[in-house]
């Protein structure tokens, strides 16, 4: 997972790379309507990524993670969360 969590913007690349990471798997093995928990993405994954992915600025909290199972789904959410971020 990208360790240099507030140089990196947010964005779904990163976000199929560090699920892909999690997993083991290449990116382009992670498909944006791919069933994440199907492909072993367990809740203890998910929090890690929430708290990586917190830290690029949105105020992403598991719950936000856990309506959805896939990458298109969490990509929606988190577009929606910058777009109600603050602006500096």
């Amino acid at each position: 997972m990208t360790t240099d969590t507030t140089a990196v913007a947010l964005d779904l690349a990163r976000m199929r790379a560090d699920v892909a990471e999690m997993l083991g798997e290449a990116p382009d093995a992670i498909g944006d309507d791919d069933n994440l928990i199907d492909l072993g993405l367990d809740s203890m994954r998910v929090l890690g990524l929430v708290l990586a992915w917190g830290n690029t600025g949105i105020a992403l909290e598991f719950s936000h993670l856990a309506e959805h199972a896939t990458l298109a789904g969490w990509w929606a959410t988190v577009q929606r969360l910058q777009g109600s971020a603050p602006h500096a």
